[in-house]
């Protein structure tokens, strides 16, 4: 495990993805920094999150609308993603067999995830005839 030195941009940056639930983006984490750090770059966000998520700090949950998203949750955990909203919605109650793992024959798991896509119940509500 490399460690790495302390610096008040990188301690900012992992509370930023720490302190949310939304599965945030590197452009949100740097508009929500930016105005506390004026010297924040978005590269320097960039290269953070990349190396949080190398170190396994974060996880990556994947590109969605173009943009890829993080999570601080890196236990074992199912997602939802709207395709209307984008909004990316954990799903704790169900958990990802340890027994897919072992079914895979072709190497070594390293890591299993498990997504749902679809339209979320928000989006559902707002969307139904009043």
């Amino acid at each position: 495990m490399i460690v790495r030195k302390h610096s008040k941009k990188r301690d900012a940056i992992l509370e930023c993805v720490r302190s949310t639930k939304e599965h945030p983006t590197a452009d949100w984490v740097y508009s929500q920094l930016k105005p506390s750090i004026p010297d924040l770059s978005l590269g320097t966000v960039y290269r953070n999150l990349a190396s949080f998520k190398r170190e396994g700090v974060i996880s990556s949950v994947g590109v969605v609308d173009g943009m890829e998203r993080f999570d601080f949750n890196t236990a074992s955990h199912a997602h939802f993603i709207c395709t209307h909203c984008n909004a990316i919605i954990d799903i704790d109650e169900i958990t990802v067999p340890d027994q897919l793992s072992e079914q895979v024959l072709c190497g070594s798991v390293r890591e299993c995830s498990l997504t749902f896509t679809g339209i979320c119940n928000q989006c559902v509500n707002a969307d139904a005839p009043k």
